[in-house]
């Protein structure tokens, strides 16, 4: 697949010039994110992502955003925080990081195909606390096929990094072999890890997380991600199998690694 650039921002990158003509919204005020607190801007020692709150204590985002990809180690959890609904002056809750687990099969997947790479690209972090109700609520998983239709993306960015922007005007367009999917979402260098929602009967589900875009010459560009619950649950299973095991040594903490490998999309922090 021509034209696919992980989301990684550095000062020798440009954002692309030509965008979607779709409906965007900046939440830059406390009242404007209610309801999308869930969603936060993951800091690592090295840049920024998206990653949504899934349990009181978990939060989902893409494993590039928090694997080295030069040297296939995962990053110093110490240095990652979990900024839920920043907007600007505003934050609902900041947490620290203390386990991560990644999908299966994703450091392998550097010297796969390109399929396998964004297949496995996600993440599930504990967080050191969980974020209380009165802070934000987590968002829940969609489990049935997806059908062609609306999606609404919620992201950071490269130029909006201190505030959500909810874009709700585009749509799933293909789901390919393997569980790639493809929407014409406009993602910019730290949308990574950012979630794609669909309405439910009027409830928000996060169908999938982005993990690269297109832009192929004289084509639009995309935002491309992959099916979720299968992965997210053998992620769940193993943070769960994780936390019962006894402590290597007082004190220690535990990163759980299941094997993969990957690229990395991020926003250099300011």
């Amino acid at each position: 697949m021509r034209g696919l650039h992980f989301l990684f921002a550095a000062a020798v990158l440009c954002l692309p010039t030509t965008i979607a003509a779709q409906e965007r919204d900046r939440l830059d005020h406390r009242g404007e994110v209610l309801g999308w607190e869930g969603v936060g801007r993951l800091d690592t020692s090295i840049g920024t992502c998206t990653g949504t709150l899934i349990a009181r204590d978990l939060v989902l985002t893409a494993a590039h955003c928090v694997v080295d990809g030069s040297t296939r180690a995962v990053l110093p959890t110490h240095k990652m925080r979990f900024n839920a609904g920043l907007a600007r002056d505003f934050t609902a809750a900041v947490r620290g990081v203390t386990r991560i687990v990644l999908s299966e099969g994703y450091l392998g997947s550097f010297d796969g195909s390109l399929t396998d790479q964004v297949r496995t690209d996600l993440a599930l972090l504990r967080l050191d606390s969980p974020i209380f109700s009165t802070e934000a609520e987590p968002f829940r998983i969609h489990d049935r096929a997806m059908d062609a239709g609306s999606v609404i993306l919620v992201s950071y960015g490269r130029g909006r990094n201190t505030s959500l922007q909810r874009e709700s005007g585009c749509h799933h367009k293909q789901t390919y072999r393997g569980g790639l999917m493809t929407f014409d979402c406009d993602v910019t260098f730290g949308s990574s890890g950012a979630p794609v929602f669909v309405n439910d009967q009027g409830r928000l589900r996060i169908v999938s997380v982005v993990s690269m875009m297109s832009t192929a010459p004289n084509t639009e560009k995309e935002a491309i991600g992959m099916s979720l619950p299968n992965s997210v649950a053998a992620m769940m299973r193993d943070m769960r199998n994780d936390a019962a095991r006894a402590p290597v040594t007082a004190g220690a903490r535990r990163v759980t690694v299941g094997e993969r490998s990957g690229g990395a999309r991020f926003v250099k922090v300011d």
